[in-house]
């Protein structure tokens, strides 16, 4: 069954591990053979669904089980009519297996089949069988120089479990890949169509079980999560009787010469989030300007770090960093925090320093880099932070033992223990200045209402990601503070949406 974007099963695999899958399902009884028969039928299922007056296909096969899939693809399209072709960029005689008898049934079945060159025409729809999942290394000829005549014919283009030429890992192109306007997945999603480059390779995004069984597939592990359904943490509901003093007390310390707006904005979001109260520890110069706009929100002068250890015992949580600068002042400052025994999150400037060695980080702690500072957190380059997503944020959450939030496009949570959580929510209309601060200042007051620092980062991430989705139809030119009543509405869609599942009554069978 084809799920859509919407409804897509929340485990994520590396590429070992769906071939595991794989061969799981055919040990238990299931034959490769059928298993590609289905992947041929899913396929055949979106493209009508997707392009269903194309009336003409064009399938780029490989040497693989991909080839195969592209092959049975071509038989089921000749059969409705539409005209056919199947271009092999390789021999078609080096298939083997179940890919051997796919192309031999598509030849039976009448579907023409012919040497791909520079020169061959493509129509209608193209399918890409080219590659699959196994690439490990950079795409080399004929299949590079294949994939940029794809890319340039400009034809809608339906992927084959992953446009050819995309890391199924890390979601790198490795030299060169095809832009997909679809990518069908097949069996397990892989990680790799979430995070790195992927979003602007992999188009809409369809995934079919093959009809696997389901006991099977939850035998085996999974690499992470995608934060949705039961993956997503419950905030608890308020009691008729609660007060302030129970939803947790936010201390925000941050807002440099300049950089004011940073730590106002940090607080604004912990109000918004549901924080019980509200401290603001800044520059002088910046009081009055936060008094007047959150008024709200307890602003206080501070200096020095002899300042904020009289506020610590009023404290449940700290969010530190942001506008902090890295000049004496907020090194100063961060000397307060580093030495305090509370849940806090660190965002901006406290993690370029805490990577300079200016402090150590106390426990039960998150930290929300973007890829710049995990670099340095990590002491590598931010193309390699880029370049495989999911170890950094591994990386950084052990080395740290702290909660780590690696921001981007696809971010990540992980916990030292590995555990490793996505989200595939939000738009690029969040692409702008200021949206980590409300992240950090959102994370804070779901720590200070009684979420653990994992609880906390994974909501946190998911209600800033869909606020930000709310917003997107009003398009760019996204302000951060705009982000933070939508991040208001959704926290109460979700508080009623999840007390609705709880409250469901069970049918019997």
């Amino acid at each position: 069954m084809l799920h859509s974007p919407g409804h897509l099963p929340n485990a994520l695999y590396s590429a070992a591990q769906v071939r595991a899958l794989d061969a799981r399902l055919i040990a238990a009884g299931t034959p490769g053979s059928v298993l590609m028969q289905r992947a041929a039928y899913a396929l055949w299922r979106a493209l009508r669904r997707k392009w269903p007056d194309a009336g003409a296909l064009t399938v780029l096969a490989g040497h693989g089980n991909n080839a195969g899939d592209g092959y049975l693809l071509a038989a089921l399209a000749l059969r409705a009519g539409w005209q056919v072709r199947v271009l092999a960029v390789t021999d078609p005689q080096r298939l083997q297996g179940d890919a051997a008898l796919a192309r031999d049934q598509a030849r039976a079945a009448g579907v023409s089949v012919q040497a791909w060159d520079e020169t061959a025409p493509l129509q209608g729809v193209v399918v890409d069988a080219l590659l699959g999942t196994g690439l490990q290394g950079a795409v080399r000829d004929p299949y590079a120089r294949a994939i940029e005549a794809l890319n340039r014919s400009g034809l809608p283009v339906l992927a084959v479990d992953i446009p050819s030429g995309l890391c199924a890992d890390t979601g790198q192109v490795l030299g060169v890949a095809v832009k997909a306007q679809l990518t069908v997945t097949l069996v397990g999603l892989k990680i790799g169509l979430f995070v790195g480059m992927a979003p602007d390779w992999v188009g809409e995004l369809l995934f079919d079980d093959l009809q696997a069984d389901a006991a099977l597939v939850a035998e085996q592990d999974c690499l992470a999560q995608r934060l949705a359904g039961e993956c997503l943490p419950r905030l608890s509901p308020r009691a008729p009787t609660v007060h302030k003093g129970q939803l947790g007390h936010v201390l925000v310390v941050g807002g440099d010469r300049g950089t004011g707006g940073a730590a106002l904005l940090s607080a604004q979001s912990a109000l918004r989030g549901g924080a019980g109260m509200v401290s603001l520890a800044t520059r002088g110069e910046h009081v009055g300007a936060a008094q007047a706009r959150l008024p709200e929100v307890m602003t206080l002068a501070v200096a020095s770090a002899n300042q904020l250890h009289a506020l610590a015992a009023k404290v449940s949580v700290w969010v530190v960093g942001p506008g902090l600068g890295q000049g004496a002042w907020g090194r100063s400052l961060l000397s307060a925090a580093a030495v305090c025994d509370v849940p806090q999150v660190w965002d901006a400037d406290a993690l370029n320093l805490l990577a300079a060695g200016a402090v150590t980080l106390p426990p039960a702690c998150v930290i929300t880099p973007h890829p710049g500072e995990a670099a340095r957190l990590l002491g590598i380059s931010s193309a390699q932070v880029q370049g495989d997503r999911p170890a950094a944020a591994r990386r950084l959450a052990q080395r740290y033992q702290a909660v780590c939030v690696l921001k981007g496009a696809g971010t990540l949570v992980s916990d030292p223990s590995g555990r490793l959580l996505l989200c595939d929510r939000g738009d690029p209309v969040m692409a702008g200045a200021g949206l980590g601060d409300v992240l950090a200042g959102l994370i804070g007051a779901l720590i200070g209402q009684g979420c653990s620092p994992l609880d906390a980062a994974s909501l946190g991430v998911w209600l800033h990601a869909c606020a930000g989705e709310h917003l997107a139809g009003k398009g760019n030119g996204l302000a951060a503070s705009d982000l933070c009543d939508a991040i208001r509405h959704v926290l109460q869609e979700l508080s009623v949406l999840q007390s609705a599942v709880v409250e469901q009554p069970v049918c019997p069978n």
